[in-house]
């Protein structure tokens, strides 16, 4: 009975992992260009910046709420430092007084302004009580509203070589993008798994109170933790915005979704307290393989968002069953 106990919780705790490789066995004999490397490439640069949204999403499921504002934050962004970088030969005709401004200044300048829609969203939930969701759906049509108002509903096409090398770019056979990709998982395993902040988002994701007890200072970290995850929408909108090289006011529409979904199946509990980097790395690269696999095998797109919704709602019974039986 012990043994059969012991199995059942190796198997949940590494059913994620055993779903990725049951997928990736399929799709290699279902398609011949599946398990190859350029393929692999496409897949790791196409998630790479889903991926990033991913990691800081997590942050706020596991704190018990949820940022809905990521795509909008994504194409705020993208406006804001592609308009700072266009070529000088096309804005001159447009706007013949535009300074030049350099690209790494431009990132910043976009990735402090992204940063502060989360800083927003953070002091709503943690000081006035409003619930995330509201927050952030609120948010979310602001950013999404300021976009459209910079732009004009336009693109803003023709960005200037040094800035589109960021995200086009690589070292070695390495791309860029996915380089970025792997620090920012890097920075979020360090995060939730050796400092006191990692900590205390599993301790409010558990019980909001009892950490408020223990001594946490909640509202501080509910800030930090919705800032983390408008820091790391912003990254992402830099990097596709480079990759695009065109900005885009709709740039980040329904990736929010793709960004919770991949926590969802990677284990991160919407009851918050629960999830691991491993797992939302699993849940990432589950949703780009599906993707690319089902394109592959020439499956409809539109039939891919029901499987997609589809999964994502397994992945949740799947999470409360298992939940309900630790309980």
């Amino acid at each position: 009975m012990n043994k059969e106990n012991g199995f059942m919780k190796l198997a949940n705790k590494y059913a994620i992992f055993f779903i990725l490789l049951v997928m990736i066995f399929a799709l290699s004999f279902l398609s011949p260009y599946f398990l190859t490397g350029q393929n692999l490439i496409n897949v790791l640069i196409t998630e790479s910046g889903r991926g990033i949204l991913a990691l800081g999403v997590a942050f706020t499921i596991m704190s018990k709420g949820i940022d809905l504002s990521v795509g909008s934050v994504v194409s705020l962004v993208s406006v804001i430092v592609a308009s700072m970088v266009q070529d000088p030969t096309y804005t001159a005709r447009i706007f013949p007084n535009m300074p030049y401004v350099p690209a790494i200044v431009a990132v910043i300048v976009g990735l402090v302004v992204g940063t502060l829609v989360g800083v927003i969203n953070g002091m709503l939930i943690a000081y006035t009580g409003i619930p995330p969701f509201i927050a952030t759906l609120g948010t979310q049509i602001i950013a999404r509203g300021i976009a459209l108002i910079i732009t004009n509903a336009y693109p803003v096409p023709m960005l200037r070589q040094d800035f589109k090398d960021i995200g086009q770019g690589s070292i070695g056979v390495i791309p860029n993008v996915v380089i970025v990709f792997a620090v920012i998982a890097i920075l979020a395993y360090v995060l939730l798994n050796h400092t006191k902040f990692g900590k205390n988002v599993y301790a409010i994701g558990g019980n909001v109170n009892a950490a408020r007890t223990s001594g946490i200072k909640v509202e501080k970290n509910l800030v930090a933790i919705y800032a983390f995850s408008a820091f790391c929408a912003s990254l992402a909108g830099v990097l596709i915005t480079s990759r695009a090289a065109s900005g885009i006011a709709t740039l980040g529409n329904g990736y929010e979704t793709d960004a919770i979904a991949a926590a969802t199946i990677g284990g991160v509990s919407h009851a918050g307290g629960i999830g691991t980097v491993p797992g939302i790395l699993a849940g990432i690269l589950i949703l780009g393989i599906l993707n690319n696999g089902l394109l592959l095998l020439g499956i409809s797109p539109y039939l891919q968002q029901i499987i997609k919704g589809c999964i994502i709602i397994g992945a949740v019974v799947f999470d409360m069953r298992k939940n309900a039986k630790k309980r």
